[in-house]
Parts: structure tokens; C-alpha cells; sequence
């Protein structure tokens, strides 16, 4: 029984000590500099819902943002989603996302983890397609719809 208690107090320790670790407290948000030219009011509110809070300048950083090791996977999974699709600095070249509208079809956006926490996020079948299209009629730059996010 005696390891049961000095290995919970280790645990307790390992998880102060984690909370001093300066990664992932900073959460401010850029400034948004080029929104992605939406052209259907809906699509749009889809993506806010579903996509905004990792790739845009518009995060909206819950409470448990602040506690270690939470906050480190929730800063990376932002810093990455910002830097391989951003809504908020849209023209701008873009890193590994070359199909955010095959992401949205094929279920691999939204990663697994977000929509339990964000309800909003959870998108029906009808709901991924519409948004897809949207992404879609984004990255193609189709009439009306804006510059590409390549910066083509």
C-alpha cells in the first residue's frame, strides 16, 4: 500500500511542476488579416463551428486550456491547424493542407477528439458536404468566391 501512496504523490508533484511549464499559456489570438471570402452564410457558420478554433485567429480557448499537459496538446493542435490551413490570413500560402475539402469528406477533419467537447462541431452527413463543397468552391477559387488559399 505504501507504493500506491508514494506514487500518487509523485503523480501530484509531476503535475504541479507541469503547471510552471510556460507552453501553452499564451492564448492570444492574431489578428485576422485576410477572412476566407465565404459566399454561403451557412457554409461559413459551419466552419466557425467545426474548424475555426484550430485554424483560424479566432481560437476561443476553454478553461481547461490553462492546465498542463491539456494545454500543451491544445497549443500544438492550434499552432498546427494555423499553420497548415489559417481562415483568418486567407491567401497566404498554407502548409500541408492541400484538401481541406477532402479532409471534411472523408471524416479525417474534424480530428476525432473535437467534436465531443464541441457539440456545434458534430456535423451531420448532409452538414459534412455542404461544408466540403464550400472548402471546396474556396480552394478552387470559383466565381465569387475569392483568391485560393496558395495565394494563386
Amino acid at each position: 500500500m505504501k507504493w500506491v501512496v508514494r506514487v500518487l504523490v509523485l503523480l501530484v508533484v509531476l503535475f504541479a511542476l507541469a503547471q510552471i511549464v510556460p507552453y501553452g499559456r499564451s492564448h492570444s489570438n492574431p489578428p485576422v488579416t485576410s477572412e476566407a471570402p465565404w459566399t454561403d452564410p451557412a457554409v461559413k457558420t459551419l466552419a466557425r463551428d467545426a474548424c475555426y478554433d484550430c485554424h483560424s485567429n479566432e481560437t476561443v480557448w476553454p478553461w481547461y486550456a490553462n492546465i498542463a499537459p491539456v494545454s500543451w496538446v491544445m497549443q500544438w493542435d492550434v499552432d498546427s491547424g494555423r499553420k497548415n490551413l489559417n481562415f483568418s490570413e486567407w491567401g497566404t500560402a498554407r502548409g500541408e493542407s492541400d484538401d481541406p475539402a477532402g479532409a471534411v469528406r472523408d471524416g479525417s477533419m474534424p480530428l476525432w477528439f473535437y467534436p465531443p467537447m464541441h457539440p456545434n462541431a458534430k456535423l451531420t452527413p448532409a452538414e459534412r458536404a455542404q461544408l466540403a463543397d464550400g472548402l471546396q468552391a474556396l480552394s478552387s477559387g470559383a466565381p465569387g468566391a475569392g483568391n485560393s488559399p496558395s495565394g494563386d
